[in-house]
């Protein structure tokens, strides 16, 4: 088979309707390169599926990738780092588009701290880049491998978010192409309307080709993090709402096997940045080296073997263990202690132990975050743990963090807190998993909570209705079908909770 696309040929034929002759265009499609064909995974390794795989390397390349597209009678689905949990840049038996090719900085002031750089470019890249300037991006995932295109398109936030905002908020402007062929400067002044609708649009209505962000100045490369833990959801909730005016970072862990008066017992970090002044060595804590993670443990053990280590304890007795463990460790010897941590080691937890989503083989993970407002969030949290203890699936991490409503069309964000709960699946609980995540869910809606689409993997069309809205999916359409008339745009997510 030859290695270049073949187009599709074009012929037209006479049909009758209600009596009239018409000429009707009709396309036979052929099929694209078998050399373009790969595996595509979902980062938590729940799905799998083969695509047809182009990395352009500029918009010139995207446009060919959508025409490509609607002359073989595809659709094209967006991949940045692929770091989603689920089904979000997943397009079976389509088009994937890998952006990670385009990774330049296209234009960088260390005087303001504005930043315009390609889609493909990695949070790590970002952050490299500028922090000897003495700039530190306002926003961060717990991964530094996600893409910058990614994180506007899923419009990510990080442990700072009840006083930053998502990534979004700190977003100057963006230029999109869409499947069209249109390429639009979109800002809060210049076409606003889609300027909040394609940051957390995820991706369906065309792919940024240049981002321009405000980075946040920073006068150390540490920060001062504060380490206590906490009794149940109660305490924890408590500790936030008297520490979100000032502190820059607040996030918790939960011990998902605690029960009783113990249940939502963790343990919190709260981190601040140091002022002009205060760190006698600037200069030096914000070189990259100084920031980038260590490759052993204890200056000994290499890194890349500790998921292997951790293999054993993958199962509830063990987990059940480890984190008893690890909070009776923290609330003795580490309780109430102040200590100096660089940006990326308090930043980026999920990078310290590499491919530790290993441990969750063969069947993988998925990751169940729900957002509830600040009145309910206790009560519905409590129940949520409850409901997966009763039903033996306990979540084996559970990751605690405060937030504030944005002005973003498909925001998932509330006045209140998130709880992320990564579940492990395995043959025998698969079914009775996503049976469990229907039954939170339906707790999730009763308490006026939303979802987080880099992050779903069980969502349904109903779910996605109620908490969305009919006229905010009506508007969002409205913008889908200007900017993708064709309907180039889809992916497995976008079909599962859309029907797209």
């Amino acid at each position: 088979m030859s290695a270049e696309s073949p187009v599709a040929t074009r012929s037209v034929k006479q049909v009758e309707v209600l009596g009239a002759s018409l000429e009707v265009k009709t396309f036979s499609f052929k099929s694209l390169p078998l050399d373009r064909l790969e595996r595509v995974d979902s980062w938590g390794m729940n799905e799998t599926t083969l695509a047809y795989v182009y990395r352009p390397s500029t918009a010139d390349g995207i446009l060919e990738v959508f025409q490509t597209a609607k002359a073989h009678g595809r659709t094209v689905g967006l991949r940045g780092g692929g770091r989603s949990y689920g089904d979000a840049s997943l397009a079976a038996e389509n088009i994937t588009l890998d952006l990670t090719r385009m990774n330049q900085i296209l234009a960088w002031s260390p005087e303001t701290g504005v930043i315009k750089v390609e889609p493909g470019l990695t949070l790590r890249q970002l952050w490299q880049y500028c922090i000897e300037d003495g700039w530190w991006p306002p926003v961060v995932s717990g991964t530094m491998f996600v893409t910058i295109g990614g994180a506007a398109a899923m419009n990510f936030h990080g442990k700072n978010n009840f006083k930053m905002g998502p990534i979004g908020d700190h977003i100057v402007e963006f230029e999109l192409l869409t499947p069209a062929g249109l390429r639009r400067v979109c800002s809060r002044s210049q076409n606003p309307k889609l300027f909040h609708a394609a940051i957390g649009g995820f991706g369906m209505l065309g792919c940024f080709v240049s981002i321009t962000l405000q980075m946040k100045k920073v006068y150390s490369g540490n920060l001062s993090v504060y380490a206590f833990s906490t009794a149940n959801f109660s305490e924890i909730i408590r500790e936030f709402e008297s520490r979100k005016v000032s502190a820059d970072y607040l996030v918790g862990w939960i011990d998902c096997f605690a029960r009783g008066k113990s249940l939502g017992r963790g343990l919190v970090h709260e981190a601040n940045y140091l002022h002009a002044g205060e760190d006698p060595r600037p200069s030096q804590t914000l070189r990259v080296v100084n920031q980038e993670l260590p490759e052993t443990l204890f200056g000994v053990i290499p890194k890349s073997i500790m998921w292997r280590c951790m293999k054993p304890l993958a199962n509830n007795a063990g987990m059940r263990l480890l984190n008893w463990a690890k909070f009776t460790a923290s609330s003795t010897i580490g309780n109430h202690k102040r200590v100096l941590q660089s940006h990326a080691g308090f930043a980026f937890l999920l990078d310290y132990v590499p491919d530790w989503k290993f441990v969750y083989k063969p069947g993988g993970l998925i990751q169940y975050q729900s957002f509830i407002p600040a009145e309910n969030a206790e009560k519905c949290f409590t129940q949520q743990i409850e409901i997966c203890q009763n039903a033996s699936i306990i979540p084996f991490l559970g990751v605690f963090k405060r937030h504030k409503r944005d002005n973003f069309t498909l925001t998932h964000s509330v006045d209140g807190y998130s709880l992320a709960l990564d579940f492990p699946i395995t043959t025998w609980n698969k079914e009775n998993l996503w049976k469990l995540t229907n039954r939170l869910n339906s707790l999730v809606l009763e308490n006026g909570g939303r979802f987080y689409f880099a992050k779903d993997s069980t969502l349904d069309r109903k779910t996605a209705e109620t908490y969305l809205g009919k006229q905010v999916l009506e508007d969002f359409w409205k913008l889908k079908e200007q900017c993708d008339p064709d309907g180039i745009l889809k992916t497995d997510l976008s079909q599962r909770i859309f029907g797209l």
